[in-house]
């Protein structure tokens, strides 16, 4: 297998375009094996450690599937479980850990601390979500998109709601792929600046205020929660910040008649987006979280093989 350039996945922007149109590549030819009952051993022998600091339903799952069907032994690490909960330091633990595992996957409340153990681990190390970027997500998103549509260049990505993680890696990912992308956000809920910045020098991003502007002519409508995980204490605040943005059939109209609608889940239904979209004809919400499995089996392919 290829090796790449890359020994961790910290940010989607570690990845080239042709490093993403590999993986993809990669996860749908795993997809279509696994419906036959195929599945290769690359991962024979090796031992991954996810550390999570952040509940999870859908990475974490996807990540042990991926890891047990490609051979390999997955460890879940509470972060609670861990000396880490009882004050150990990012980078004892790093090094403490490079010893006895082959990767480690870790989700954490701060990006910080994932570029810690970066710095101080001797195995791979893969961004299962910080507060700054959800990498692994996009991976499927871009999967699912590319088997909707057929191609990703020249496709409108546009995103309602906070400019959160998630959005980050979007803005990163879909322009580095040659598609624009609208952004909707309420004012002081903008995307991380220098994202934004790196990905208006690759392709067309915008920041707008109305999400019907930002879903005119779209191919793609995203949302996420408008509360993430650590946001909780400013739950009323957001709400009425965000009210006025949610997927509903007015902003569905707005995009083409073919448009796909995508959630990273879990959903506030009747929030960002209606039962009405996300139960209808143009959600690929249930195929994006599917992909998760095959996506990151095909990036711990390619990383550790």
């Amino acid at each position: 297998m290829k090796e790449f350039t890359m020994k961790n996945l910290i940010s989607i922007g570690d990845l080239t375009k042709d490093e993403i149109f590999e993986i993809l590549q990669l996860a749908i030819r795993l997809k279509g094996e696994r419906s036959k009952g195929i599945f290769p051993n690359g991962l024979e022998h090796k031992t991954l450690g996810m550390i999570f600091e952040k509940p999870s339903t859908r990475t974490r799952t996807a990540f042990e599937v991926a890891v047990v069907e490609l051979g390999g032994y997955p460890i879940y690490l509470n972060w609670n479980d861990l000396q880490l909960g009882r004050g150990e330091t990012t980078a004892d633990t790093a090094r403490v850990l490079s010893r006895y595992l082959s990767c480690i996957i870790m989700r954490a409340n701060s990006h910080s601390t994932i570029i810690d153990m970066v710095k101080n681990a001797s195995v791979p190390v893969i961004n299962a979500l910080s507060d700054i970027e959800h990498p692994c997500q996009l991976l499927a998103d871009l999967m699912t998109i590319y088997e909707k549509k057929g191609a990703l260049s020249g496709m409108k990505l546009a995103w309602i709601g906070d400019g959160n993680n998630v959005c980050n890696s979007a803005i990163l990912s879909c322009a580095l792929m040659g598609m624009s992308v609208d952004v909707a956000c309420p004012p002081g809920y903008e995307p991380n600046g220098e994202i934004l910045r790196r990905g208006q020098q690759l392709s067309a991003v915008r920041i707008l205020r109305d999400p019907l502007e930002a879903a005119s002519a779209a191919d793609i409508l995203y949302t996420d929660a408008w509360v993430s995980m650590g946001d909780e204490a400013a739950s009323a605040l957001r709400a009425r910040a965000f009210s006025a943005y949610r997927i509903d059939s007015k902003v569905l109209d707005a995009a083409k008649s073919d448009a796909i609608v995508l959630h990273c889940l879990p959903a506030h239904r009747g929030q960002e987006i209606t039962d009405e979209v996300m139960d209808g004809p143009h959600s690929a919400v249930f195929d994006q979280a599917e992909n998760r499995l095959h996506a990151h089996k095909a990036l711990l392919l390619k990383l550790l093989c």
